[in-house]
């Protein structure tokens, strides 16, 4: 057999059998690991909560830095951008990855421009009320609603967001048209709940568990499917007379489009065992998430239905969100 017959087999094997000789040494070098949102967030304490055992599975340092803006686009627009080796990696949110698609101004697609690696975690919304809302059930606020018409609101974290079509997908299907107020993030909603100042806010978690336990605001409905094992006391929007009523804020972690598949592999093997770990679940639900491991391709399948999902809400508005 002459030399080019047997480099011929060699090189098919190789692609048969095993990756590339780059691929295989992945990674032999620090990470980066860019956060769309600031220091502080649950989203970015996760990020840290899981680069320790990263760095043990990867056997690399993993570097997180903080890049917010433009909802998290920003940053998901320079990972769509860098260099496909597996190097620069993103933690992005719904909005970057789901709610903003379509809009003219977004400068890359989620689903064409980013490798899906995985979903980190997961926290649903909270229908909560202040202490002198008259009301104690989402049956309670949809009565109201449709007896008083507009002087019943919802104030939400920022047009666009997910509390924000969290609270547009309550009035579609209660048949109601609450008024609906936008802030600048949850915090200020909760704090305007404590003081009276609305009556009505979907928040996440994080900002109002504290609140909700000394009964200084109170919970309505929770938008998970099931009932939140941090908060069993809260009943679902579904049980409450919304049937199939589903919402959660969530982020995951992307790559750029081109990374090899084995690599993406070897990351999302890596978060995922990270994410499974007893002691890192604790910590990830103490700041009221739930973890949400997958595959890239059940990653890049749930992108989709998503997208589907709130697309639908976003074109029945009367006014796109900017």
């Amino acid at each position: 057999m002459g030399a080019i017959s047997k480099l011929m087999i060699a090189v098919l094997f190789a692609i048969a059998f095993g990756s590339s000789p780059a691929a295989s040494a992945y990674p032999d070098k620090p990470i980066r690991l860019v956060v769309s949102f600031p220091p502080g967030g649950s989203s970015d304490s996760i990020a840290r909560i899981v680069q320790p055992g990263l760095e043990r599975e990867l056997g690399q340092s993993v570097i997180v830095e903080n890049r917010p803006g433009a909802g998290g686009t920003i940053a998901l627009d320079q990972i769509a951008k860098s260099a496909p080796d597996g190097y620069t990696i993103a933690l992005g949110g719904a909005g970057a990855l789901v709610t903003n698609v379509g809009q003219q101004t977004m400068p890359y697609d989620p689903r064409k421009d980013l490798a899906h690696v995985t979903p980190l975690a997961s926290s649903p919304f909270i229908l909560a009320a202040s202490t002198s809302f008259a009301g104690k059930s989402l049956g309670d606020v949809i009565q109201m609603a449709k007896q008083s018409g507009q002087s019943v609101s919802i104030a939400h974290g920022g047009n666009g967001t997910l509390m924000h079509l969290t609270a547009e997908m309550l009035n579609r299907m209660a048949g109601t048209n609450i008024a609906l107020v936008p802030y600048r993030g949850t915090a200020p909603v909760v704090n305007d709940l404590l003081g009276g100042h609305v009556v009505l806010g979907i928040v996440d978690p994080p900002p109002a568990i504290a609140a909700i336990e000394a009964n200084k605001i109170a919970a309505i409905a929770i938008s998970s499917a099931t009932r939140f094992p941090q908060m069993p006391d809260i009943p679902t929007f579904a049980e409450s007379g919304l049937p199939g009523f589903e919402s959660a804020g969530w982020f995951g972690i992307v790559a750029p489009a081109g990374t090899p598949p084995d690599v993406v592999a070897k990351l999302n093997g890596a978060f995922v065992k990270v994410l499974k770990d007893p002691a890192v679940i604790k910590q990830i639900r103490a700041l009221g998430s739930e973890p949400m491991p997958m595959t890239p391709a059940e990653f890049s399948a749930f992108i989709d239905k998503e997208i589907n999902k709130w697309s639908a809400i976003i074109n029945a508005l009367p006014q796109k969100p900017n």
